[in-house]
């Protein structure tokens, strides 16, 4: 996994370039019409009921802009939110406000989009170990932003990118010519390049389960599209030799049932690529 610094500064370069795309060379509407200094006031305003997401990423936002912004907070991220709730009051100068409205809106209606979905399959595994992940079908550009949503919503982040771990799927092991050799060249790439970093492997079938056991040094298991029962076996086989993950057109309807057969993790493309932005807007006052 990335560093909390590397972390931050993928959210810094969101922020940055948001604003770059956004504004450009100004914010001509606002410049147009309001006076540099004047000052003014604004709410963002629930439409939608979730769990919100992004207030922080907000404040990050106003700073970027104007360190002179101040946000008053009464909703944190994580919480539950209603329609007409109030989650902050931005005040400052009126064309700083203006001018980060709309990455603020973007941001946080898909921010608590993540976290409000991640929040229910997280619910949905009440009463059994297993842990929801997400995954690297995120928006180009806003993956920092929207992992942390699924932390906000109870989740927890697979790995970041293609850098921060070796996970060798269906198409790494076609081309390596199969998963002893693929898992032998991964080992020794590591050891040639002085590189320390966990190793995923999936698996289509049990055969390739076993395989995967035999050649040993693997960090976790990915059981792709397997049924319940291949799962139940699976886990049984693999007990403690290494960690287990289910994937694969897993959703609300079979979530709680393939934890039920043992595996440690769930992961889910739906948490971050199939999600409808909460309704927000940020309103003067």
């Amino acid at each position: 996994m990335i560093s909390e610094e590397q972390f931050q500064k993928e959210l810094d370069l969101i922020i940055a370039n948001a604003i770059r795309e956004d504004v450009g060379d100004g914010d001509h509407s606002s410049l147009a019409c309001i006076p540099k200094e004047a000052k003014g006031k604004a709410k963002l305003l629930v439409k939608d009921n979730g769990i919100i997401a992004g207030v922080e990423f907000a404040k990050k936002v106003f700073a970027y802009v104007d360190k002179d912004v101040i946000v008053e907070t009464f909703i944190n991220d994580g919480q539950e939110v209603a329609y007409g709730d109030v989650v902050f009051h931005v005040s400052g100068r009126s064309q700083s406000i203006l001018k980060a409205e709309r990455l603020v809106l973007n941001a946080m209606q898909r921010m608590s989009a993540i976290a409000t979905k991640t929040n229910y399959f997280v619910n949905l595994l009440k009463g059994t170990s297993t842990k929801v992940l997400d995954t690297r079908k995120t928006t180009p550009g806003l993956r920092a932003a929207e992992k942390w949503a699924v932390k906000i919503g109870g989740g927890e982040n697979h790995r970041f990118a293609l850098y921060d771990m070796i996970m060798l799927k269906d198409n790494h092991i076609d081309f390596a010519g199969g998963i002893t050799k693929a898992i032998e060249k991964t080992k020794k790439y590591l050891r040639d390049n002085n590189e320390d970093l966990k190793i995923i492997v999936e698996a289509r079938d049990m055969n390739e389960v076993k395989e995967i056991l035999q050649a040993g040094g693997v960090y976790r298991i990915l059981l792709d599209n397997f049924t319940f029962d291949m799962t139940k076996e699976a886990v049984l086989l693999i007990g403690n030799t290494c960690l287990t993950e289910s994937s694969g057109n897993i959703n609300e309807n079979t979530i709680k049932q393939y934890a039920e057969c043992g595996v440690n993790y769930i992961s889910s493309g739906a948490l971050t690529h199939s999600v409808y932005n909460m309704d927000l807007s940020l309103k003067a006052i």
